[in-house]
């Protein structure tokens, strides 16, 4: 099962610069989307279907905003949508879809971009926690990939030292990152790729992608259980659709 994710920045913004032409090319059994920025009637879901995918979308409530999709070529047993959690529902930032073998989950966690959000991020990633404590007491095995808006550690960023103030690379993220993979997760990147100057996200100012002067924080993490079912994990700096790129990897069943 080849599995890949990917913030797309805006589905419909990806979709006019080739999206459509990069999915038939990557071909993933299952893609997670995060930041679709549209409701699913706003979207032209034909071509999706037309490469033989079926799509769920979890939209937020405010329009042009958040929203998550998990696109599939194997229809699943269930689709959940969110988490049950009002607050986090309302922003449109989980969805699962369960197969035999595996669920699969796409999480847009927010950014701290100011006060008011770094203050809702820290209880968005403590609800969450729960959350997710529980459900793989049900689910022992699954994925959650997504845009966590953190990097875990000092290889994970171009400038740590210079980035330990700015959120997304806080000790105290950074922290909460670190204890959520100790509860049972695999960061299935990592756990194939030690080398440096892998990333998944680079700002649009100062020519920062054509420096690679980028952030880590997509992640596809697996929990425990599928360790030996890890083959393949990889990113795609290559696909330029947003300001993110693709993260995967491939497990053998």
């Amino acid at each position: 099962m080849r599995v890949l994710s990917y913030n797309v920045n805006g589905i419909r913004a990806a979709l006019k610069k080739g999206f459509a032409d990069w999915l038939q090319a990557a071909d993933p059994d299952v893609l997670c989307v995060q930041e679709t920025k549209a409701l699913q009637e706003q979207v032209d879901t034909g071509v999706f279907e037309d490469l033989g995918y079926h799509h769920y979308w979890f939209s937020a409530q405010k329009k042009g905003y958040s929203g998550v999709a998990i696109l599939t070529k194997k229809e699943p047993n269930k689709v959940v949508y969110g988490s049950g959690i009002d607050h986090m529902d309302f922003e449109g930032r989980i969805l699962r879809v369960d197969f035999d073998e595996v669920s699969v989950m796409s999480l847009y966690l927010p950014s701290g971009t100011n006060v008011d959000r770094l203050d809702y991020k820290f209880k968005f990633m403590d609800e969450f926690q729960d959350y997710i404590e529980k459900l793989k007491k049900e689910i022992p095995n699954l994925m959650i990939c997504g845009d966590y808006n953190i990097c875990h550690e000092a290889i994970d960023i171009h400038d740590p030292v210079r980035n330990k103030t700015v959120s997304g690379f806080l000790p105290e993220e950074r922290s909460w990152l670190d204890g959520f993979m100790k509860s049972g997760f695999i960061d299935s990147f990592r756990y194939l790729n030690s080398e440096p100057h892998h990333y998944s996200w680079w700002s649009y100012r100062a020519n920062a992608r054509n420096n690679n002067k980028g952030w880590r924080i997509d992640y596809a993490l697996v929990s425990s259980p599928l360790k030996e079912n890890i083959s393949r994990s990889f990113i795609l700096p290559e696909a330029k659709h947003s300001d993110h790129c693709p993260v995967g990897l491939e497990l053998n069943f």
